[in-house]
């Protein structure tokens, strides 16, 4: 257990690529975290997926020492390392809950983007001390002064010291870390004071069961105390308590202001949940932590196990993630083609791709996930209000009053010379210009109110295409408008796949139906029969392509002879093509249903 005036509670919060992890190995260097013979790049990034993608996913904890040789003295920093995508924007408002100041980490070559504004904003919100930081100074191309220049533009100018680094070769990190005992306040708090600590977030053990990550802010955890959970009232036994570091380390107890994790044979995954208080049984706080706002799905999309005998290893692999992860959402569904499965509701594309991954990596079970839709409101005939998670959903024409679809305020940082490219962009997606500011002379900040639905496939391809790479995006829910919406639905041999069934704006439908009906020509495989996929808006076929059908040559050992036989030998193959198509099931790849995603600009 720790002094409070000698711990430091901080994240490291920055864009995509400006060298968050990189900048937490040189932090572990420093401390003398890890033995050097185990160092790597990127050591906080467990998981096979963050290093493969060379993204960082989860928000990982790390306790470090640090000896500061301009004090004499020794400080404890519990330091959180968070993700820059904004599908996982959660993650990062959830770690900011757990300490008193963040390092906002800029690139000096690309300066301040879509989601240091973003995070910048989360981190003001909660009242946090932010202490900027300049990195990648050692490249040719870097410009501090710039970069200066724009984070004063959105701190203001009584802003912390900016301090200059490179990560990569470990310049300016000391300076850094001094500045960290300087301007981030320590924690408050006081041990005598009943129990009251905040779950950031937990994983499942097969041994242990589930094991909390706390926060402490007030009085002290030990070995054998009883806890309660604050939203259920249930209690347990801590049995173990540690610190990470950055493996998970057993310590004997926990106080105001310390980060660590708790062992208490919690079995149930639905008892301990993220934005929890625990305190103490026998003497609870009168006030629990503020926790943290629920996540609004904004995708969904739904996961079928490709063998039936799957589906409980699919329902255990969910919750263990959700206990991971509080963002992702799922619910029972069942589909005529596909079987039994869950509806799953996602943050952005990259979150379902992410939990699909996991899922098939790390639970062994392999998946079918439909096309991703957005959640429309449609007000009937009937004055009821119907929220549409899935095409199934949505009503037939002739009873709907009202269509709404969900609108996102979209921030585009992009240079000044790409504000044509990015502005046709924007239209041809349904967009409506708010305002255009100029950070700098060459950088413009340009604000829109896009439908969610035209930004989920192809829209981040495309501004890095007219920006030749320089724009960056970020975007959060505004609200619901109301949109002419149709229904299509995609026959396959004349039977209703509704995994490839999608909402479309009635402009759009008819070209977005052609397209999708060419494509799965192209994926589903030939069968012995014609293979009929149509594209229908109500009883209206609005586009129409045939699968040709395979064909044995029956006729490969007629040498000659009467021409009736071989008439007899196609008939009867003709007869046997009409029997097949009758009764014939068509079985449809993975292909067919990401073919949904796909767009003719791709």
């Amino acid at each position: 257990m720790t002094e409070n005036q000698s711990i430091r509670n901080f994240c490291i919060i920055a864009h995509i690529d400006h060298g968050k992890s990189t900048l937490a190995d040189r932090i572990l260097d420093l401390c003398h975290t890890i033995p050097k013979q185990k160092m790597r790049d990127q050591v906080l990034d467990r998981m096979d997926l963050e290093r493969e993608r060379g993204i960082t996913i989860k928000a990982k904890a790390v306790r470090l020492q640090y000896f500061s040789s301009q004090r004499n003295s020794s400080y404890v920093f519990n330091m959180i390392d968070t993700p820059g995508h904004a599908d996982f924007s959660y993650e990062v408002s959830r770690s900011l809950a757990a300490c008193e100041g963040a390092l906002l980490v800029i690139d000096a070559t690309q300066g301040v983007e879509a989601q240091t504004l973003a995070h910048t904003n989360i981190a003001l919100t909660q009242g946090l001390a932010i202490l900027p930081v300049i990195n990648k100074i050692d490249l040719p191309s870097a410009n501090p002064a710039r970069v200066y220049e724009e984070i004063e533009n959105i701190l203001g100018p009584d802003h912390l010291p900016i301090t200059l680094v490179s990560a990569k070769l470990g310049e300016g990190v000391e300076e850094l870390l001094e500045k960290v005992i300087d301007y981030i306040p320590s924690p408050q708090g006081q041990r005598e004071k009943s129990l009251k600590a905040l779950v950031f977030d937990s994983v499942y053990d097969s041994y242990r069961g589930v094991l909390p990550f706390i926060r402490i802010f007030e009085g002290l955890i030990h070995k054998g105390f009883e806890i309660m959970m604050y939203s259920n009232k249930q209690k347990y036994q801590v049995i173990e308590i540690g610190i990470f570091n950055p493996d998970m380390k057993e310590i004997d107890s926990l106080g105001p202001g310390e980060v660590g994790y708790i062992s208490c044979n919690i079995k149930a995954i639905q008892d301990c949940r993220v934005g929890d208080t625990i305190t103490s049984a026998a003497n609870p706080t009168p006030q629990a932590v503020p926790g943290y706002k629920q996540a609004k799905p904004m995708v969904f999309c739904s996961f079928y196990p490709v063998n039936a005998e799957g589906y409980e290893i699919l329902k255990e692999a969910l919750e263990k993630l959700q206990l991971n992860d509080a963002s992702l959402m799922y619910e029972p569904d069942i589909s005529e083609a596909l079987g039994f499965g869950f509806r799953c509701g996602f943050l952005g594309l990259l979150h379902m791709e992410i939990i699909q991954e996991r899922i098939e990596r790390e639970f062994d079970i392999e998946v079918v996930a439909t096309a991703p839709h957005v959640v429309y409101h449609v007000l009937t005939k009937n004055e009821e209000i119907i929220e549409v998670k899935s095409p199934r959903d949505f009503p037939p024409a002739g009873e709907i009053e009202e269509a709404e679809e969900p609108i996102v305020e979209m921030k585009i940082i992009a240079p000044s010379t790409a504000i044509g490219g990015v502005m046709d962009l924007c239209q041809s997606k349904r967009g409506v210009l708010q305002d255009m500011t100029y950070l700098d002379p060459s950088t413009v900040i340009i604000r829109y109110h896009l439908p969610m639905a035209e930004i989920l496939f192809d829209f981040y391809n495309r501004l890095k295409s007219v920006s030749r790479g320089y724009a960056s995006m970020d975007y959060e829910f505004f609200g619901y408008a109301s949109s002419n919406l149709v229904k299509v639905d995609i026959l396959v041999s004349k039977e209703k796949v509704d995994g490839l069934s999608f909402i479309s704006h009635e402009e759009n439908a008819a070209r977005r139906a052609r397209e999708l009906v060419t494509r799965l020509r192209k994926i589903i495989p030939r069968q012995m029969f014609t293979v009929t996929i149509q594209a229908a808006i109500g009883g209206k076929i609005i586009a129409r392509e045939d699968v040709a059908a395979l064909r044995k040559d029956v006729l490969a050992k007629c040498y000659g002879g009467d021409i009736t036989r071989k008439r007899k030998l196609l008939e009867k193959q003709k007869e046997g093509k009409k029997r097949m198509k009758a009764v014939g099931k068509i079985s449809l790849p993975q292909e067919a249903f990401l073919a949904v995603l796909q767009t003719e600009e791709q």
